[in-house]
């Protein structure tokens, strides 16, 4: 597909769902991808805002990239996240999956020792999927508000990975159920929708996408 259809694929999405495109960014995630082809693939294309999922690939990339790129670099991380790696995590400038409280309690102590005000949103398995990360639906009402109060962090809004399906129309109910959960808790972002199921994310009001195989696909 490349990067060049994938934002023309947000931009029809948003036509559709009568949106306006510049309310919604793409998160190239190159994972597992070297920094030639990133540069190539995405920068080169004008595309700026980067994901990763595992801190110890990312690091060295965010380092090499930054002394690379004349243009500033926003990354942001997306993957499970064990409390442990928190002192690296908040060298992002968006964490997508905070699934617990005690790794929120985490991220905000290592944030405060930066001086840093840490972006977070918090990740729901709203898919109840045994193998993902995730708070429930009925977990949120009483998790949102204590995350919220932890010095060093500013939650921003929601996450969520929709079963995966080569029916993306399938998922649809869950991006319309986070949306109807970040608005009822008056949350702005809304973080879902990967390189199979992103227009309907769009559709259903996804902020961010988080694709990564379409946009390093051959045009």
């Amino acid at each position: 597909m490349g990067i060049a259809r994938v934002l023309q694929g947000i931009e029809a999405a948003c036509a559709r769902a009568g949106r306006n495109p510049a309310e919604v960014r793409l998160v190239a995630v190159t994972k597992g991808h070297p920094l030639e082809e990133i540069q190539e693939r995405v920068l080169q294309q004008g595309v700026f805002r980067l994901g990763e999922s595992r801190v110890q690939e990312a690091l060295p990339k965010m380092k090499a990239l930054a002394q690379a790129s004349p243009t500033p670099i926003e990354w942001h991380f997306i993957g499970p996240l064990q409390r442990n790696k928190a002192k690296f995590a908040v060298a992002f400038d968006l964490i997508h999956s905070v699934d617990s409280l005690r790794l929120a309690e985490a991220l905000g102590s290592k944030a405060l020792e930066g001086g840093k005000l840490q972006p977070v949103l918090i990740e729901l398995n709203l898919s109840r999927e045994p193998q993902k990360h995730g708070l429930l639906e009925e977990e949120l009402g009483e998790a949102l508000p204590r995350i919220r109060a932890i010095p060093g962090l500013e939650v921003r809004g929601l996450m969520t990975i929709a079963p995966y399906t080569d029916q993306p129309q399938s998922v649809r109910p869950v991006f319309a159920q986070l949306s109807r959960l970040a608005d009822r808790f008056g949350l702005p972002e809304r973080s879902m929708g990967m390189s199979g199921d992103f227009e309907v994310a769009v559709e259903e009001g996804a902020t961010l996408v988080r694709v990564g195989t379409a946009v390093f696909q051959p045009d």
